[in-house]
């Protein structure tokens, strides 16, 4: 399989989200800012200096909305608060369905912490601006949210006991728990193609593994990285496979980094957000 390598010196990069167009969202966790690679290479600077950014949604009405210490809609430079809680230090990944509303998970502790006692978080549906639901709790250390081809389950990272939430939405919106699916090497952030795949990032092991809805391991892709974070399909049939790092095991120096590749299989499309 070729993989491209599309940018780099970044630290922990995150969110990664193709428009239509083909512009490239991505952010620095640990350096901060979200930036934009057009399709000719060049990269600006959307969000400067925010960091913590570890999801990505692009809006209906343009501009972004991503997360750090609140979840925000950012554009043309002016930002507006969509979601916060008192005691809720951070949110990380996010994803968007059908209608437009933004699931996300909370952070309750340091997510760079390797030791103590770590406090769950939980999972919200945002709804409208200033109001949001809860859906569950007990999520370790939250990363990557998908949905199913028909939107009635949704797939959580949770990296420390390393696994996959997947919980059955019913027709109220109410989330039910389903049996999750079990990751070996730190499942960060994860993308669902057409045929119900999940893929998902390994922290720990340096590739993307390709699940089944059944929790059986399937595809698996080896990247020049230890430390792939996120994923997410793009391109104008959807195939194109852009995967973001931490770090380069070709070239250390190079540190975060995107690569792009080809899959056999199209991604789901990403709805845009609309609170």
């Amino acid at each position: 399989m070729k993989i491209e390598t599309l940018a780099w010196g970044y630290g922990l990069i995150e969110g990664p989200r193709v428009d239509g167009a083909g512009n490239l969202y991505f952010s620095d966790v640990t350096n901060g800012g979200v930036f934009r690679r057009r399709p000719d290479g060049s990269i600006d600077t959307v969000v400067p200096k925010r960091r913590g950014v570890g999801g990505i949604a692009l809006h209906a009405d343009g501009g972004i909305v991503i997360s750090g210490k609140n979840i925000a809609h950012v554009r043309d430079g002016q930002t507006r608060v969509l979601f916060a809680r008192e005691g809720v230090p951070g949110f990380n990944d996010l994803f968007t369905d059908a209608e437009g509303r933004v699931y996300t998970g909370s952070m309750r502790s340091n997510p760079f912490s390797e030791s103590g006692p770590r406090t769950p978080g939980e999972c919200y549906r945002i709804e409208a601006e200033g109001r949001a639901t809860e859906l569950y709790r007990g999520v370790s250390l939250t990363n990557g949210i998908g949905f199913s081809p028909d939107g009635r389950t949704i797939y959580h990272s949770d990296t420390v006991p390393g696994l996959i939430h997947v919980h059955r939405l019913d027709a109220a919106g109410r989330a039910t728990p389903a049996t999750p699916i079990r990751v070996t090497g730190g499942p960060d952030g994860l993308a669902v193609d057409a045929e119900g795949g999940i893929w998902v990032a390994l922290y720990q092991a340096g590739a993307v593994q390709r699940y089944l809805p059944d929790g059986t391991a399937d595809a698996r892709i080896a990247l020049p990285s230890r430390a792939v974070t996120s994923l997410c399909f793009g391109g104008a049939d959807l195939r194109d496979l852009y995967v973001v790092t931490a770090d380069n095991s070709d070239d250390p120096a190079r540190g975060g980094t995107v690569f792009r590749m080809r899959s056999d299989v199209a991604g789901l499309p990403a709805p845009f957000a609309r609170i």
